[in-house]
C-alpha cells in the first residue's frame, strides 16, 4: 500500500493546530505541522508532535477487557462486554433507579464533536444528574461568571490580540498551554507583534512563567488576583478613568461593583495580593488609558477561593474601560455553528437549575463538582452513585481528595472505563473498553469554534482506521444505550434546529438517516442550518460537511472577529451585561471579609504545567524516559533559607489534608511565600510502563476536597493558593 499524506488537525487543546499525517499501510508513521494551514501556518507545540507515540503506543488498550477475580484483566469480545455491562446496568437501574448511574468524562471529551453530547444524552435517557468532568478543576468558575454577566455560561469573550495595544494576561501561560479558551496557533507570535507595534504584554502570575519571562511580569501573591483587580477598578473609578458612556450603554448594576471597589484601595490590596500600591495604580492607569486593551484570564484565574469573582472582575475591567465588544478589546466569537444560541435553544446552557445531592452545590452546564464523587458513592439514600462510567479521564490522579476517591471506587456495583490506557482509575474497573484516538475518527471541534481569533472551521476524516478493536466513543455509548432500551440521541435534532421553516426543512432532509443520527449527520445538520450554511441548497456555496470535505484544510470565514455584537451574546432581559445580583454581591462581601493567611501553613501552593505533557494522559511517551524530566517543587530562595533547604533536596509539603515528599528546586521564579508543584504525577501500578517509571507525587492527595472546601458559587475546587508548610524531609522524618 502506498504512503499517503493527509491534512488533519490536532485535538489536544483549543488551537486545533493543522497537521499533516503520513500514513503507511494504515499506520500513522509521522505527524508534522501543516505549513499550508490557513490559520496555524506550520505551528505545532511539542505535545502535538508527541501524540504520534500515543497513537502507536504498545501499552494502548486495543481489545475489550474484563476484570478477573484476582484483579487482572482478560480479553473478551465486544458482544460479551456490551451485553454483560448492559445487564449489570439494567439491574442497577431496576434496583436503585437511573439516577444511581453516573459518568466522568475527561478533558479530551471537550475536543470531540460527539463525545460530550453522547454522554449528556445517555444520562438524560437514564434520568441521571451524575455528570462529572474536569471543569471543576479548571473552568467552571469562568462559566459561572459568564452565566452571571451574560445570562449564559457558554458565552466566553476572547481577547482581540491581533489589534490590541495592551494585553493583560492573568493566571495564564499561553507559551506553554498554547492558549486556553483561545484558538490562534502561535500565540508567541501574536504577543511579539503587539510589542513590535508599540504595545505591551503584561503577565500577572505568582510565577515568572515562560510567558512572563518573554514579556512583562507582575508578581502577585497566590489567590490575590481578586484584590488586585478590585483595586485597579478603585483607581479607575476614583480617578475618572472609567468609560461611563460604555458602562451605561452596555451594563446594569455597576453601583454594586463601584461600591465594592471603593472599599478596596491599592494600599489595602497590597497587603493581600503582594503587589505594591504604586504598581497597582500605574497598571490601572496604563490599562485604562491605552488606546485599546484586553484583559484575559485562564486556568490560574479559575482555581482560587474567589475564582468566580476573579473571572467576573476580568470582564468587568474590560467593560468599565470601554474595551468590551470593541476592536482590540474583548470580542465575542463568530463560530459558523452558533453554539450559544443552540445551547440556549436546546436548554443546555444552564446554571444552578438543580443542586448536588451531597453539598447542595449548583450544576454548571449540567455538570456537578467532581470532588463530590467519593462522597456521592459513600452517602446512602436516593440517588446514591452506584455505577460509574469513566471515559478519557483519570480522576484518581486529577481530582482533589484522590485517596478518598480511590477507596470509594471499591464500593461501586459497577465501574467501566473507555480509554486508550488502563490508567490509575481504570485499574479498579470491572471492564475497560478500547477507545479510538482522535486520528482514528472524523471530527469538527464544535466547542472551539467561538474561540478562534480568525473565524474558521475545519472538518477532518479519520486518517487511519482504529487500531485493534478500538471504536469511537459515541458508538460505544450508543450500544450501551440500546442495551438499556433507549437511543442515546432519541430526539435532539428538533431541539437543536427548532420547528420553524428551516428547521422543518432540515428534519425532512435528515429523514433518510432517522434510524441513526451519527455525529457527521448531526454536524452537517448544524452547519447547513447555521449562519454560513447552504440551507439544503437554498444558499448555493454555503457550508456543509461535503463542502468542508472539499476543503480539507478548512475554511476561513473572516479575517477578524466583529465588534458590536454584544446584544446577540447577552441573554439577560434588556440584552445588557449584569454587574450585580445576589451571587455577585455575596462573592464581593466574602472577599472583603476573608481571613488572613493561616500561621500554621504560612506558604501558598500553586500548580504548574509542563510544555511537553498534558495533565496526566500524555505521560507514557518517550520524552518521559528523559531523566531530566522530573517533578519538583519550586521554592523561593528566602523560603528555602528559612528552613535550611538546599536545591535538589527532598522537601515535605504539608497541608491540612496530609503531606507529600518531592525534590525542591530553589528559584526566584516564584514569588516569596509561594511554592509551585506540577499536577498529574504519581503514576503507579497502572497499565502504562513509562508513566509508572516516571514516579513523582500526586499533589491531589493533599489538596482540599471536602464540601466546605469548594467554592459555593461554582463548586470549583480550591487548587491555587492552598496553605502549606514545608520542611526538609531528611530533618522531619
Amino acid at each position: 500500500m502506498p504512503t499517503v499524506e493527509k491534512p488533519t488537525f490536532c485535538r489536544i487543546c483549543e488551537p486545533t493546530c493543522g497537521m499533516v499525517a503520513t500514513v503507511e499501510d494504515d499506520r500513522l508513521v509521522r505527524i508534522r505541522p501543516d505549513k499550508d494551514h490557513p490559520v496555524t501556518a506550520g505551528f505545532s507545540c511539542p505535545k502535538g508532535l508527541e501524540f504520534l507515540h500515543v497513537q502507536n503506543d504498545e501499552d494502548r488498550v486495543l481489545h475489550p477487557l474484563r476484570r478477573r477475580p484476582d484483579g487482572s484483566f482478560e480479553q473478551v469480545s465486544w458482544e460479551t462486554a456490551i451485553s454483560e455491562i448492559g445487564a449489570r446496568l439494567r439491574e442497577i437501574r431496576r434496583r436503585h433507579g437511573g439516577g444511581s448511574i453516573g459518568w466522568y468524562g475527561g478533558n479530551p471529551t471537550a475536543f470531540s464533536h460527539s463525545h460530550a453530547l453522547w454522554i449528556g444524552w445517555f444520562l438524560r435517557g437514564l434520568g441521571s444528574r451524575h455528570l462529572y468532568t474536569p471543569n471543576t478543576q479548571d473552568t467552571s468558575s469562568r462559566f459561572v461568571a459568564s452565566a452571571l454577566l451574560y445570562g449564559s455560561p457558554v458565552v466566553v469573550p476572547v481577547p482581540d490580540l491581533e489589534r490590541t495595544d495592551f494585553a493583560l494576561l492573568i493566571g495564564t501561560n499561553p507559551l506553554v498551554s498554547r492558549g486556553s479558551l483561545i484558538s490562534a496557533g502561535n500565540l508567541r507570535e501574536r504577543f511579539t507583534e503587539i510589542v513590535a507595534r508599540g504595545g505591551r504584554v503584561v503577565v500577572v502570575d505568582p510565577r515568572r512563567t515562560e510567558t512572563a519571562r518573554a514579556f512583562e511580569h507582575v508578581g502577585v501573591r497566590p489567590d490575590g488576583d481578586a484584590w488586585l483587580l478590585l483595586a485597579m477598578l478603585h483607581v479607575i473609578f476614583t480617578e475618572g478613568l472609567a468609560d461611563e458612556a460604555a458602562i451605561a450603554r452596555q451594563s446594569t448594576g455597576v453601583g454594586t461593583l463601584r461600591d465594592a471597589a471603593l472599599k478596596c484601595p491599592p494600599d489595602l490590596a497590597e497587603e493581600r495580593c503582594g503587589v505594591p500600591a504604586a504598581e497597582i495604580r500605574t497598571l490601572a492607569r496604563d490599562f485604562a488609558r491605552a488606546r485599546t486593551a484586553a484583559a484575559h484570564g485562564r486556568t490560574g484565574a479559575c482555581l482560587g477561593r474567589h475564582a468566580t469573582l476573579v473571572n467576573l472582575l476580568i470582564d468587568a475591567l474590560n467593560l468599565v474601560t470601554g474595551n468590551l465588544d470593541r476592536e482590540g478589546g474583548l470580542l465575542f466569537g463568530r463560530g459558523t455553528i452558533d453554539l450559544p444560541r443552540i445551547a440556549h435553544l436546546a436548554g443546555i446552557d444552564t446554571y444552578d437549575t438543580y443542586r448536588s445531592r451531597v453539598g447542595d452545590l449548583p450544576e454548571v452546564i449540567g455538570q456537578l463538582p467532581a470532588p463530590l464523587m467519593a462522597e456521592e458513592i459513600e452517602t446512602p439514600g436516593e440517588g446514591q452513585l452506584r455505577a460509574l462510567l469513566v471515559s478519557a479521564g483519570n480522576p484518581v490522579l486529577s481530582v482533589p481528595g484522590s485517596n478518598r476517591l480511590e477507596r470509594a471506587l471499591g464500593q461501586l456495583d459497577l465501574q467501566v472505563g473507555i480509554d486508550l490506557y488502563v490508567n490509575e482509575t481504570h485499574r479498579h474497573a470491572d471492564y475497560v473498553l478500547p477507545a479510538a484516538s482522535f486520528y482514528e475518527r472524523d471530527d469538527l471541534v464544535i466547542a472551539a469554534l467561538d474561540f478562534h481569533l480568525k473565524p474558521f472551521v475545519q472538518w477532518t476524516e479519520a486518517v487511519v482506521p482504529p487500531r485493534g478493536e478500538a471504536r469511537p466513543d459515541w458508538e460505544i455509548i450508543e450500544d450501551l444505550a440500546r442495551e438499556l432500551g433507549f437511543a442515546a440521541l432519541s430526539a435532539p435534532a428538533t431541539k437543536l434546529v427548532g420547528t420553524g421553516r428551516f428547521g422543518r426543512l432540515a428534519l425532512r432532509a435528515l429523514a433518510p438517516a432517522a434510524g441513526r443520527l451519527t455525529p457527521e449527520r448531526l454536524v452537517d445538520l448544524l452547519l447547513r442550518t447555521g449562519r454560513d450554511g447552504d440551507w439544503f441548497g437554498l444558499r448555493p456555496g454555503g457550508l456543509s460537511v461535503a463542502k468542508l470535505k472539499e476543503n480539507p484544510r478548512g475554511v476561513v470565514l473572516a479575517e477578524h472577529l466583529e465588534a458590536g455584537t454584544l446584544k446577540r451574546h447577552v441573554f439577560h432581559r434588556g440584552r445588557k451585561v449584569r454587574l450585580d445580583g445576589d451571587v455577585v454581591e455575596a462573592e464581593l462581601a466574602r472577599l472583603l471579609e476573608s481571613a488572613r493567611p493561616d500561621a500554621d501553613y504560612p506558604l501558598l501552593l500553586i500548580g504548574r504545567r509542563d510544555v511537553r505533557s498534558h495533565n496526566s494522559w500524555m505521560h507514557n511517551t518517550p520524552k518521559h524516559r528523559d531523566p531530566e524530566r522530573r517533578q519538583y517543587a519550586m521554592v523561593h530562595p528566602k523560603d528555602a533559607a528559612d528552613i535550611g533547604l538546599s536545591d535538589g533536596e527532598v522537601v515535605r509539603v504539608s497541608t491540612a489534608k496530609g503531606s507529600i515528599e518531592i525534590p525542591a528546586r530553589v528559584t526566584d521564579e516564584v514569588v516569596a511565600g509561594c511554592i509551585a508543584v506540577p499536577h498529574g504525577w504519581g503514576h503507579r501500578d497502572a497499565g502504562w510502563q513509562v508513566a509508572n517509571a516516571a514516579g513523582g507525587a500526586n499533589v491531589n492527595e493533599v489538596l482540599p476536597a471536602d464540601v466546605a472546601d469548594l467554592e459555593r458559587a461554582s463548586g470549583m475546587a480550591h487548587l491555587n493558593g492552598v496553605p502549606v508548610r514545608i520542611e526538609a524531609a531528611a530533618l522531619s522524618g
